[in-house]
């Protein structure tokens, strides 16, 4: 018990000296008026573009709907692929007009080389894209083509996360998807050897056109 009592006393006393051996806490002022985040500069569309290309993103911008499109077809022509995959009907119409090759066949999914979806919104400060299961094709098509296309117009875009999460809130008053989730560039690790790895666990490219009008 002795030998007991002098290991507390001996814990007790280095507890102390650390104790005493603190600095002591500096007491930080707080500026209310500056801003907590940055800003959005030169503004909302230079800024995402900007954010998603410095995390291997690409985000190509257009003056409006029909040049997206005009440019989504020359780009799917330039890399060669066969057919995009699409299961948005509103998506699909548009890639009909503008010549663009497509399949929705579920025979073709797993055979695909790009997929292409709509979004929930694009926030500009992280470069991000803010997508749901409420989407006609589910989670699936989230994560599994080897090249990611999205399709969006600038009236999606807002500043920051909280604004992205208030207007999915508003959009779906009666009931929020099952899931909500952010895609913020190419899927990525740095796991194997501390290398960074480009489409370890989802799409290797992710491409977002975006109309202005």
């Amino acid at each position: 018990m002795k030998q007991n009592n002098s290991s507390r006393e001996e814990i007790l006393k280095r507890i102390e000296a650390a104790r005493k051996g603190r600095s002591s806490f500096r007491e930080v002022s707080t500026d209310e008026t500056k801003p907590v985040y940055k800003p959005i500069q030169p503004d909302a569309v230079t800024c995402f573009k900007n954010e998603l290309e410095a995390i291997n993103g690409q985000c190509v911008v257009y003056d409006d709907e029909q040049d997206m499109y005009a440019g989504l077809a020359q780009f799917v022509a330039e890399r060669g692929f066969p057919y995009l995959y699409c299961s948005d009907n509103d998506i699909a119409g548009c890639l009909d007009e503008a010549g663009v090759p497509y399949s929705n066949n579920e025979a073709d999914f797993e055979a695909m080389q790009a997929g292409v979806t709509a979004c929930e919104f694009l926030i500009a400060r992280t470069g991000s894209v803010m997508v749901s299961s409420a989407s006609s094709h589910g989670r699936q098509m989230h994560i599994f083509p080897p090249v990611h296309i999205v399709v969006a117009k600038s009236s999606q875009l807002v500043d920051y996360v909280e604004d992205a999460l208030k207007a999915v809130q508003a959009k779906y008053p009666d009931g929020l998807p099952s899931a909500i989730t952010t895609i913020t560039g190419p899927s990525r690790t740095a796991d194997i050897e501390k290398t960074l790895v480009l489409g370890a666990h989802g799409p290797k490219e992710f491409v977002v056109f975006l109309s202005k009008n």
